[in-house]
């Protein structure tokens, strides 16, 4: 008989986690969480899903505990999707997948497993990443550590944000030469 040792995910099926109330959104501070952070920006940051539903999953999150868009300043809003749009990036760059869930889930009937905290989730994609495993022994294979993903994408974030510091002053720039 073969068996799929998994067991940093002891805690979790277990519930034995910790009886920490505090959101996990809010305190990144703490070590686990924030060797995930794959960037922050002003406002939001990307990490990494800590139990992905497959290699690359990961997360936006606003740095204020806001429970849904509607509650989002203008700010939040634009970084959000700017973040989101880096990680789409990212993630096709490293994994190049066949397609990639974005999502938000609001309310537990929604299937938000951390309520009033708002997140996008990534998840990359193939044909067929949804196999017997999963169907059958309700249990995900997944070939790649959390840190190799770190220094997979990480990386690739800190480019994006060179990028975009790049082309912002190149703008203000020109717009400051049409004066």
């Amino acid at each position: 008989m073969n068996r799929l040792w998994a067991p940093w995910r002891s805690a979790y099926v277990t519930g034995s986690g910790g009886n920490n109330t505090e959101c996990i959104f809010c305190s990144t501070s703490e070590p686990d969480c924030a060797s995930l952070i794959l960037v922050r920006g002003t406002v939001s940051y990307v990490i990494l899903n800590l139990y992905p539903y497959n290699n690359g999953h990961l997360m936006v999150v606003p740095n204020r505990h806001a429970p849904n868009l509607a509650t989002l300043t203008a700010e939040e809003q634009a970084e959000l999707m700017r973040l989101t749009r880096h990680a789409e990036i990212a993630l096709t760059e490293a994994y190049a997948p066949q397609g990639i869930n974005v999502g938000i889930n609001l309310g537990r009937a929604a299937g938000a497993g951390v309520l009033d905290h708002l997140h996008v989730h990534l998840v990359p994609r193939w044909n067929g990443d949804t196999n017997f495993m999963t169907a059958i022994g309700e249990t995900r294979v997944l070939p790649e550590d959390l840190a190799a993903t770190v220094k997979k994408l990480r990386p690739i974030f800190e480019r994006l944000a060179r990028e975009e510091t790049a082309a912002t002053a190149e703008t203000a720039k020109a717009a400051e030469n049409k004066i």
